[in-house]
C-alpha cells in the first residue's frame, strides 16, 4: 500500500531550518510513525524567504488581529507570511494530505495557545500560528495535531485513528458516489462512532436513512463533516464500555455461562482502569472469528489503525 501523505512542520524531522539554525527532531514522529506516514516537510519561515539563522518572532496584539513581529527589531512580517500561506495551503491541496502534525508553539505554525504579547507586552497563552490558522480554515476537516499534544496517549490515538478513517472514506469515494457504497460505508464504522459520539453516530443513521432522497453531493459532503467532527470527540472509557458490551450482546446464544462471566470480568476491568482496551478487544475479536460473525468482522472499531502502533495498550 502507498503511504498516507501528512504535512509536517520541517524541523521536527531533523532539518535545521529553525531560527537558530537548529532542528526539532521528533523520534516517533520521523522513525515509528514515518514507517506508515509520507512526509509532506513545511517550513513557513524559510519558504516565505526568511532564512536561516534568522531573528526570532513572535505573535503580538489583540484577539483575531494578531500580527507576527520579530522580537529585537519589531519588524512586522504578517503580511509577508500570510500572503504565502494562502498560496501554499492552495499548493497543498494537490498534495491530498490526510493530515498535518504542526510544531508546537511557534509563532507561524503552533496550532493552538501560542504565547501572543497583548499591548501592554504581558504574554498570553492564547493564539494560534499565521500558517497554522490559514491552513486549519482551508482544510476544516482534515485531521491536525501538534507533536507536543502527540506526547498525551488519548490525543495520540485520536489522531492516529482520524486519518486512517479519512483514508477508508476517500477510499469509498473513488468507489463512486451511490447511496449504496454510503449504507455499506457506515455499516462497516457504526461501532467506532458510538465510541467516539453516540450523538454523532445517531445523526449519522438518520442522514444514512435519507440517502436516496438527497442529491449525492450534499450528502456526502454532510456525512463526512459528520464523520470528522464525530472523531475528533475523544473515545471515553465509558464510551469504550458501552460499545464493548454492545459487541458482547451478539454473542449470548453462542459464549457459555463461563464465557460470558470471563468477558464480563475483563470489560469491567477495564472500566476499572485495571486493563488496557486492547484486553477485552483481543477477547472479543477471538469470539469474532470462532464465531463468523460477518457483521463484526467487518467493522472497523475493531481495527481502526495497525495494531503495531499499540495505540490501545495505554491504561
Amino acid at each position: 500500500m502507498d503511504k498516507i501523505k501528512l504535512g509536517i512542520s520541517t524541523c521536527l524531522l531533523g532539518e535545521p531550518v529553525r531560527y537558530d539554525g537548529g532542528h526539532k527532531l521528533d523520534r516517533f514522529l520521523k522513525d515509528t510513525l514515518g514507517q506508515y506516514f509520507d512526509y509532506v516537510p513545511v517550513c513557513p519561515e524559510m519558504e516565505c524567504g526568511l532564512g536561516t539563522p534568522r531573528e526570532s518572532m513572535h505573535l503580538e496584539g489583540e484577539p483575531g488581529a494578531l500580527r507576527l513581529v520579530t522580537t529585537r527589531t519589531k519588524i512586522d512580517l504578517t503580511d509577508r507570511m500570510v500572503v504565502w500561506a494562502d498560496r501554499r495551503v492552495r499548493e497543498l491541496e494537490s498534495e491530498n494530505l490526510f493530515g498535518f502534525i504542526f510544531k508546537s508553539n511557534s509563532p507561524s505554525s503552533g496550532m493552538e495557545r501560542v504565547r501572543v504579547l497583548d499591548p501592554n507586552g504581558v504574554p498570553h497563552k492564547t493564539g494560534i500560528g499565521i500558517f497554522a490558522g490559514i491552513f486549519m480554515k482551508h482544510f476544516p476537516l482534515i485531521p491536525v495535531e501538534d507533536e507536543g499534544r502527540l506526547h498525551d496517549p488519548g490525543l495520540r490515538e485520536n489522531f492516529i485513528e482520524r486519518i486512517f478513517a479519512l483514508q477508508r472514506w476517500r477510499e469509498a469515494l473513488e468507489q463512486g458516489r451511490k447511496a449504496a457504497r454510503l449504507i455499506a460505508f457506515h455499516s462497516r464504522h457504526k461501532l467506532q462512532m458510538m465510541a467516539h459520539s453516540p450523538r454523532y453516530a445517531s445523526e449519522m443513521g438518520k442522514l444514512v436513512a435519507k440517502a436516496k432522497e438527497i442529491p449525492a453531493d450534499e450528502l456526502f459532503s454532510q456525512y463526512e463533516k459528520m464523520l470528522m467532527e464525530g472523531l475528533r470527540l475523544k473515545a471515553t472509557v465509558k464510551k469504550n464500555t458501552n460499545v464493548l458490551q454492545h459487541i458482547m450482546g451478539y454473542f449470548k446464544r453462542q459464549l457459555t455461562a463461563d464465557e460470558k462471566q470471563e468477558l464480563t470480568e475483563v470489560i469491567d476491568q477495564y472500566y476499572k482502569g485495571y486493563l488496557p482496551l486492547v484486553v477485552p478487544l483481543a477477547l472479543l475479536k477471538h469470539y469474532v472469528r470462532k464465531y463468523k460473525h460477518s457483521y463484526l468482522q467487518e467493522q472497523s472499531y475493531l481495527d481502526p489503525h495497525p495494531g503495531e502502533l499499540q495505540l490501545r495498550n495505554h491504561v
